[in-house]
């Protein structure tokens, strides 16, 4: 309902009013960089987050314009993009996920960059600290370390069986290094061996995953990562044929075929980044804007995939969840 509710609200942008707040006849100029496919899911994000700058009175047309990349998940595209997006010179820039983040902070370190969607931007040198970030840049984390330990827990609430949990991640991209120490933390507590499956491209996705083939007691775990983002479909068509149940970090991976998602809400994570860009439009500086962590994640559970997985999923875990897709 909640999506639902907020695509309907996308067809009133026509209706806007004239921004009474923002500077009149002056039209600034926003960049942003989307690390996804030019999708549906894309879209969706993109949307919120001008549907966030028109409720603050930025309108395109009249105040605001709009400069728009989409990465696709290729770093090299990515690079160039980053490249060209700061050539034009805008006011500000979006950054949508660690690969974009980077190459952007590679770019330019005078242009403010407002980012949605980090794990762990410290460790990835985008910012100095959380509280006081410095620099050029500031914006919004999508999860923190623990969250990883909670996805293995769930995979165990849903099936006690399980053994081994086999965790699909592109090195190149996925920002493993923040989450494999707590997944090799919490698995001997809960009874589990945790595998490591660095993935970099639909070859190796299938390689691995067919390469589990009626081993009893396996599951996956799909690291955040663009790369198995735009692969989502290949790697549940892969997982639902060999009936291995799939923890996701997001909504989108569990409407593809993934059997639960625990994480942010990416589509609300893009809207709270334009209340930074609009302070930063008005004069605030980045470095002064701390980052800001996630407050809540959603947990989703696919009963159709569960259905063709065989599984019964505990009443307690569906009382639990913010969305059952059936």
């Amino acid at each position: 309902m909640r999506r639902r509710a907020f695509i309907a609200a996308l067809g009133g942008m026509a209706a806007w009013p004239i921004a009474a707040r923002a500077q009149q006849g002056v039209t600034r100029r926003i960049a942003v960089l989307m690390g996804t496919a030019e999708d549906s899911d894309g879209k969706l994000r993109l949307a919120a987050f001008q549907q966030g700058l028109h409720d603050l009175n930025w309108v395109e047309g009249r105040n605001v314009s709009f400069a728009i990349r989409w990465g696709a998940g290729n770093a090299d595209r990515t690079k160039t993009f980053a490249a060209e997006l700061v050539g034009l010179a805008p006011d500000v820039i979006l950054a949508t996920n660690t690969p974009t983040a980077r190459a952007l902070k590679q770019a330019t370190d005078k242009i403010p960059i407002v980012f949605a969607g980090l794990a762990d931007p410290i460790a990835d040198g985008i910012v100095a600290s959380l509280s006081s970030p410095q620099g050029n840049i500031t914006g919004f984390t999508s999860f923190n370390a623990e969250i990883a330990g909670k996805w293995l827990q769930l995979l165990k609430e849903v099936s006690p069986g399980i053994e081994r949990v086999v965790v699909i991640y592109n090195p190149d991209t996925a920002p493993y290094a923040i989450f494999l120490p707590v997944m090799e933390a919490v698995a001997p507590q809960i009874a589990v061996t945790l595998v490591r499956a660095p993935v970099r491209d639909a070859a190796a996705i299938e390689s691995a995953i067919n390469a589990l083939a009626s081993a009893p007691g396996v599951a996956l775990l799909i690291m955040p990562d663009v790369f198995t983002f735009l692969h989502r479909e290949t790697i549940f068509r892969l997982a639902i044929g060999g009936r291995f149940p799939t923890m996701c970090p997001l909504r989108p991976f569990t409407a593809a075929g993934g059997l639960m998602s625990y994480g942010s809400d990416f589509v609300s994570l893009m809207g709270q980044a334009a209340p930074y860009v609009d302070r930063i439009l008005r004069g605030e500086k980045p470095g002064n804007l701390p980052v800001q962590e996630p407050t809540r994640y959603e947990l989703i559970i696919n009963l159709k995939t569960a259905k063709a997985l065989g599984l019964d999923v505990p009443a307690t875990l569906l009382a639990r969840a913010d969305e059952v897709i059936e």
